[in-house]
């Protein structure tokens, strides 16, 4: 077995020990999403926003605010980004638990640029293993069958190789939270999600039938349990709604592949555009709307960015932030 990139042989084997069995089964769980019709019974009496932002210094020539990196393979892309933003160390302490949120919705193989890049989850599990996290876990709400998205995406494999401990969603762990939202007042969401000390957002660049773009702020929808359908006839509401309750740590936008046209399911390789780029920083709202230009979109036209904008939430125009772009030789 390849020993992991910047990892000796002696952490590479304790890694694979601490991922032991942390892929969990999850039969029925998608029939039980597509179904369920009422809310779980306990509700969480817990604050309206979940913050895992952390207190780093402000944007200086050595810490930008945003960094787009071109040019180069997932990890690449990642070990770039982050040594630009100051280190993983920078966002994640020793004896952290970290949760990535990569996009896990689809039964959909890494060429289609459904999901977020396997092999970034992967580098982003080891970056946090690095800096001192005590335990990573990488985990979504698929729209499709999860055991078939989480093996099919290649996350599964590639987080386990890093140590993740992967869950796949189960029923009885999720709990109704109080989101306070306008949309969103109460709804069912999976607790390990929210059960961290830092959560790093992992989305990938997509077109959306309905909001045009799919991106960080799109993807907290993994979160929720329910009917998540019903969400769509005000899904503008509802993705700020999300936004604001819920606030990570980090966002690192996965454009290496990405899906312009027929998402968010895709499935045609004819939709995928080969971007070899990545994004990241702590405005969620800056790094979508430079995700969007990837689309071919102006970020001002979106309007969930627009209202993120008024809640507080980030800066729609990310020009106007320290942003350092580069391309790897």
């Amino acid at each position: 077995m390849a020993t992991e990139t910047g990892t000796n042989r002696r952490q590479f084997i304790h890694r694979s020990l601490r991922a032991g069995l942390g892929a969990v089964g999850a039969t029925g769980v998608g029939l039980w999403l597509a179904s369920r019709s009422e809310h779980p019974q306990r509700v969480q009496a817990a604050a309206s926003v979940r913050s895992y932002e952390i207190a780093v210094s402000g944007a200086t020539p050595a810490h930008p605010a945003l960094v787009v990196v071109s040019g180069g393979e997932p990890a690449q892309l990642a070990d770039r980004a982050m040594k630009e933003l100051g280190g993983m160390g920078r966002f994640v302490s020793r004896g952290d638990v970290v949760v990535l949120k990569p996009n896990i919705g689809w039964d959909r193989v890494p060429q289609q640029a459904a999901n977020t890049n396997p092999e970034l989850v992967k580098r982003v599990a080891e970056l946090c293993f690095d800096a001192g996290a005590k335990k990573v876990v990488v985990t979504d709400v698929s729209c499709n069958d999860p055991r078939r998205c989480f093996q099919r995406s290649g996350i599964q494999a590639s987080a386990s190789k890093a140590g993740a401990t992967v869950l796949l969603p189960e029923e009885h762990k999720f709990r109704d939270f109080r989101l306070g939202g306008e949309l969103l007042s109460v709804w069912p969401i999976y607790t390990p999600m929210v059960e961290a000390d830092k959560i790093i957002n992992l989305p990938i660049v997509k077109h959306h039938n309905l909001c045009r773009a799919t991106m960080g702020l799109k993807n907290w929808y993994g979160l929720l349990g329910g009917r998540r359908n019903q969400l769509h006839q005000n899904i503008e509401m509802g993705i700020t709604d999300l936004a604001n309750f819920i606030r990570p740590t980090l966002t690192i936008l996965d454009a290496y592949r990405i899906l312009v046209s027929n998402g968010p399911q895709g499935g045609n390789l004819d939709d995928v555009r080969t971007m070899k780029m990545l994004a990241a920083g702590t405005d969620p709202v800056a790094i979508d709307s430079f995700g969007a230009t990837l689309l071919g979109i102006e970020a001002g036209s979106l309007q969930y960015l627009n209202v993120a904008e008024k809640r507080g939430l980030g800066k729609v125009d990310f020009t106007k932030l320290d942003m350092r772009s580069l391309k790897l030789a």
